[in-house]
């Protein structure tokens, strides 16, 4: 199935990681459709919103004490997904790198990163229904469902959280470049806050990879296309 030393058979899981203020729910619903599809168990990762990362980590850390596995990342995801996998190359099967938001660790004009620091700051001020209620009236509906249910589920903490993903420092060229796994890459193109053209450069600079496009339309209409086509890509590659 894969392009990896790892065959389908000897994957033990696949684990999804969402992207800043998302939860378990979205990565499902993006990923578990193809798994299921696959014959493949899928762990969805509910952040802890005291410490996002480090429960990232640690819920891979568990999967891959059963053997080699899959990571599916969105957005932080992602970048969470394409450092572990360089740090664990005989145990990452492949990846799945949805919606990169940045390369190297100078985030000071990342979208995402300006985004998330701006929620916290104005959560802190308004609170989290004022936040939320300005969030519904500038986002299509599927997105405001999704947001609305994760950040309620991660407040009182998530103004942290939001900070914590802010301040995380995206793989850089080098470490894109030394990745072993396969990866592939999905990206909207049309989504501002996770530019196209990053995308691009993470697909240029990682040895094993490919690149596949959809719209945020797309994206709102089936959450699954995100593991439909990244698992799609993997299978090409």
């Amino acid at each position: 199935m894969f392009d990896s030393p790892h065959p389908v058979s000897a994957v033990g899981v696949v684990v999804a990681l969402p992207g800043t203020g998302s939860d378990a729910d979205f990565a499902r619903r993006a990923f578990e459709p193809a798994c299921t599809a696959r014959h493949l168990d899928v762990v969805a990762v509910q952040p802890d919103p005291r410490a996002v990362v480090a429960s990232y980590r640690a819920a891979l850390d568990a999967a891959a004490a059963t053997g080699p596995v899959l990571v599916a990342g969105i957005s932080l995801g992602a970048a969470v997904a394409i450092e572990w996998a360089a740090e664990h190359p005989e145990l990452t099967a492949g990846v799945v790198a949805a919606l990169p938001g940045w390369t190297g660790p100078d985030t000071a004009a990342c979208p995402a990163a300006l985004s998330a620091r701006a929620t916290a700051a104005q959560l802190r001020v308004d609170g989290i229904d004022a936040v939320i209620d300005r969030m519904r009236a500038s986002s299509p509906r599927w997105l405001a469902d999704a947001l609305t249910q994760s950040w309620r589920a991660q407040w009182p903490d998530l103004p942290e959280a939001l900070d914590e993903a802010a301040d995380y420092k995206w793989p850089g060229p080098e470490r894109l470049g030394t990745l072993a796994a396969p990866v592939a890459v999905v990206t909207a193109v049309d989504d501002p806050v996770h530019p196209f053209a990053i995308a691009e450069e993470w697909a240029a600079l990682i040895p094993r990879s490919t690149i596949h496009r959809i719209t945020l339309a797309e994206l709102g209409a089936d959450p699954a296309i995100l593991g439909n086509t990244g698992f799609a890509g993997l299978t090409r590659r």
